[in-house]
């Protein structure tokens, strides 16, 4: 069976939203005949659609054919996009299509076409608090690579779409075909959805399942007490071996990371600013707002209050990709 992949691009799109999925479809139909995937880049009056970068690329109209699968880029262009009533009427139309997905602030595209109502969803980091609030119905999970919800997936920011391309290939062809890719485009295979979008707990990088585990339970369970004996019981090691294995894997004690985790879950919070910091600090698993503080200074360098100072003064939505 050959799956049709539509992937939806705009003016001021980002490149590296559309090049990565691409890559990745593309490299997974080389060695194989026939083709596992038929790709297109569609656009709402086809020919040469310019990215944010300037750089152009060729499309065809969309409307063109069913499609097994939508890719919603995002980037720059989000914003006049929105404006587009066919563009969100053709997404809404692909909603019978067997996967819609998008790329970072794609995901606005698909909330703006009622395709996230009553779904979960992700986007960048830093595009979830305005997700979130423009889009109450919408159950944005901020710090995730990517989120499945029955056939609509999204992923966070430009390059974790190679996440979700890798995720979606592995669904059609299977772990190991998703593996061969990977290892040919020379990235990890691949990051979990449900692991932190943030940079330094990807450097966690536990090597085992068992560490794995631990670490998303934690993620889960971020309001409830986190002892290391939970985490053990998660792992399903004894508390002794579990506070070995975890320093050897991670090189921090669990605390550390439990701490790191509650506070990068309440960072596009605190820079939304919608909530009172009190009522993050308790959401997220703080005991008292200032043991968040003194988290925020040891992972940030800087307390909640500067935090959200500094994001009022910051760049509008939707420029990150």
């Amino acid at each position: 069976m050959t799956h049709a992949i539509g992937f939806l691009v705009f003016p001021g799109f980002n490149i590296l939203d559309l090049s990565g999925p691409l890559a990745a479809f593309d490299t997974a139909s080389r060695d194989l005949s026939p083709s596992p995937y038929r790709l297109q880049v569609i656009s709402e009056q086809g020919g040469a659609v310019a990215s944010s970068a300037g750089l152009p690329v060729l499309t065809q109209p969309f409307g063109d054919g069913p499609l097994d699968t939508l890719v919603v880029t995002g980037g720059r262009g989000v914003p006049q996009a929105l404006e587009s009533a066919s563009l969100l009427a053709f997404i809404r139309q692909a909603a019978t299509a067997r996967r819609v997905t998008s790329v970072c602030s794609g995901a606005f595209l698909l909330a703006a076409s009622g395709l996230l109502d009553g779904r979960r969803a992700t986007t960048h980091w830093q595009q979830a608090a305005a997700l979130q609030r423009q889009h109450p119905r919408v159950r944005v999970e901020a710090d995730r690579i990517f989120v499945q919800d029955g056939p609509v997936w999204s992923s966070a920011g430009i390059t974790a779409g190679i996440d979700l391309a890798l995720a979606l290939i592995e669904q059609d062809l299977g772990a190991d075909a998703a593996r061969a890719v990977a290892r040919t485009l020379v990235v990890y295979h691949r990051r979990p959805g449900g692991q932190s979008q943030f940079s330094a707990l990807l450097d966690l990088a536990p090597a085992t399942d068992r560490i794995q585990a631990a670490l998303s339970f934690a993620r889960d369970h971020l309001r409830e007490p986190l002892p290391v004996d939970r985490l053990a019981e998660a792992a399903c090691l004894s508390p002794r071996q579990f506070g070995r294995a975890f320093l050897a894997e991670t090189g921090q004690t669990p605390a550390k990371a439990v701490e790191r985790l509650r506070a990068e879950a309440a960072r596009p919070r605190i820079e939304d600013g919608a909530e009172p910091i009190e009522a993050v600090a308790r959401d997220v698993g703080f005991a008292d707002p200032e043991r968040m503080r003194r988290a925020f200074l040891r992972c940030f360098g800087q307390p909640p209050q500067a935090m959200r100072r500094g994001r009022r003064t910051a760049a509008p939505i939707l420029q990150v990709s």
